[in-house]
């Protein structure tokens, strides 16, 4: 009876603990279900299928309010808890192994698809053309980077980034003769040159590029990264003076968190209606069976990253089961692959990481925003693998030059990509042209690429989410020293007490970050005056 009452109790601490990743799993199959009945049995409207998802849009608006404050708080606050050199080297080994995890995606997408080959058995002309290309200058691409990493108008960064165009410059010839008319001229004075000839030779002119300046729809997370990652820095080295607005931010990422948990009631609901609607909205299943090669390719390479690649990096460096720490962030996952935004995801990835595999807030709060951002693995192994593939469909031979050259390309371009759907379309013109593949073939992977998308997306949230895991073991020392007892400071025989503050409340020994670290003021007071003799 004891062990069938505590196989019950068992049961029902299962239940109570995972039901939002049960309904959502529920939700998810549902969802398929319904689309695939909907689309079979009834021909909807354009406008009734737009009226179909409404409650997925609903839940993609809702994530999207909370990425601002989320990221502002969390960044603010994580930053502001860590000394300067402990958050200097936090964020020095969070890059290092975003810098890492996607070389090893881009190397494994290139050798997957040069020795599949999904192009070699197909021909261009056999694939139906979806959309158009976007028109992007790779070095213009770059130098936005740049550009939005130090934005001109902080509140204009929360809902605008900035894009630089290029806009061709008619060269008035009037006032003056350039050297190719006067060559023109001496020709057709000394020989008899047709005048097609002439014609011919005088529009042999390059042309004049200016470069225009505009926003874009969409909040500049890079810049407001760079900003967030200053000013906690500042506001952590002011102390007393500082402590209001770190406890401001705390607060406000405490909120935050809160409203993040009634979404997530909501999130059941409305990824039924957003798997329903983009499964109604699909118009020709054909393309997947002529890109079903392609496809696999790029699904096995994300497979061997998320399953063996990330997990083994995982147990090499802190040494758990990496498979138990995937499951705590399971509902984070199955977030990211129905909705295919990182940044969207961001909510549920902190509180997954938080309060499922109990990272600390420290490292969560610092490492996630900035992961969600430019850690884009699953991105970069699919720029690779369409790159060579949409040479092979060309009849291209690529050597090892650029090869190399698509691998480099592939990294850098992943990192700017910004964490909103199909942003990897864009960079992928700029891997295309890198390499002199023509870019308008990027519209040949176009109608399967939001498909593949949500499963690159689900690989970028697990290696932000293994970042977090491997960053708090690097950091363990760091993390222990700053959360140690103040009371080891009466050791220091040159510390001058201070009777004044013997008496003051307990109030002032509250740590400064939620989850942070813990500071008694009053050594604060010892240390300046220590430094003073």
């Amino acid at each position: 009876m004891k062990k069938l009452a505590r196989k019950g109790c068992d049961y029902k601490r299962f239940l109570r603990n995972n039901w939002l990743l049960l309904s959502t799993v529920a939700a998810v199959v549902l969802g398929i279900a319904i689309g695939v009945l909907v689309r079979e049995y009834s021909k909807l409207s354009n406008l009734e299928k737009f009226y179909f998802a409404f409650p997925g849009e609903i839940l993609m608006r809702m994530l999207k309010l909370i990425i601002l404050p989320l990221i502002v708080s969390s960044m603010i606050t994580g930053v502001a808890a860590l000394d300067s050199n402990v958050s200097g080297k936090i964020g020095l080994r969070a890059v290092v192994y975003y810098f890492c995890t996607t070389v090893i995606a881009v190397i494994l997408g290139i050798v997957l698809v040069v020795s599949i080959k999904p192009g070699v058995t197909q021909k261009v002309d056999e694939i139906d053309r979806t959309g158009s290309s976007p028109e992007v200058s790779t070095v213009d691409a770059m130098l936005d980077l740049i550009r939005n990493m130090f934005p001109e108008n902080l509140v204009q960064a929360c809902f605008q980034q900035y894009k630089t165009m290029r806009e061709k410059v008619k060269i008035d010839s009037e006032p003056g003769m350039n050297v190719t008319e006067a060559s023109v001229t001496a020709v057709m004075m000394e020989t008899s040159v047709t005048p097609v000839m002439a014609t011919a030779i005088s529009k042999n002119e390059s042309e004049e590029y200016k470069v225009v300046g505009m926003y874009s729809d969409g909040i500049n997370v890079l810049g407001l990264i760079v900003f967030c990652l200053v000013f906690g820095l500042v506001i952590g080295k002011m102390g007393e003076r500082g402590q209001i607005l770190v406890d401001f931010f705390s607060a406000l990422s405490d909120a935050t968190m809160k409203i993040v948990q009634i979404i997530m009631c909501y999130m059941p609901f409305g990824i039924l209606f957003l798997i329903a609607g983009k499964i109604i909205e699909v118009e020709d299943w054909e393309i997947f069976r002529k890109l079903g090669l392609y496809m696999a390719t790029v699904l096995t390479g994300l497979a061997i990253h998320s399953l063996i690649t990330l997990p083994l990096i995982y147990f090499i460096v802190v040494r758990k089961n990496p498979f138990q720490f995937a499951m705590g962030m399971a509902q984070a996952l199955l977030t990211a692959l129905m909705i295919s935004s990182s940044s969207a995801t961001l909510p549920v990835t902190f509180r997954c990481a938080e309060e499922k595999n109990q990272v600390d807030k420290r490292i969560t709060r610092f490492v996630l925003p900035v992961g969600a951002t430019i850690n884009m693995d699953g991105t970069a192994l699919y720029e690779a693998v369409a790159a060579v593939f949409i040479a092979q469909l060309n009849g291209l031979e690529l050597g090892i030059g650029k090869i190399i050259t698509i691998s480099v390309t592939a990294t850098a371009a992943s990192i700017g990509a910004a964490g909103v759907p199909q942003a990897g379309l864009v960079t992928m013109v700029i891997v295309l042209s890198a390499v002199g593949l023509p870019t308008e073939d990027v519209t040949l992977i176009i109608a399967v690429d939001w498909l593949l998308d949500r499963f690159r997306t689900m690989v970028n949230v697990l290696g932000d989410a293994y970042g977090t895991g491997i960053v708090e073991k690097l950091s363990k020392k760091e993390l222990e020293q700053m959360s140690v007892s103040p009371e080891v400071n009466f050791v220091n025989p040159f510390a001058v007490e201070s009777t004044g503050l013997d008496n003051e409340d307990s109030d002032t020994k509250k740590s400064y970050v939620n989850g942070g670290f813990a500071v008694d003021k009053s050594d604060t007071i010892s240390f300046t005056q220590t430094s003073q003799f």
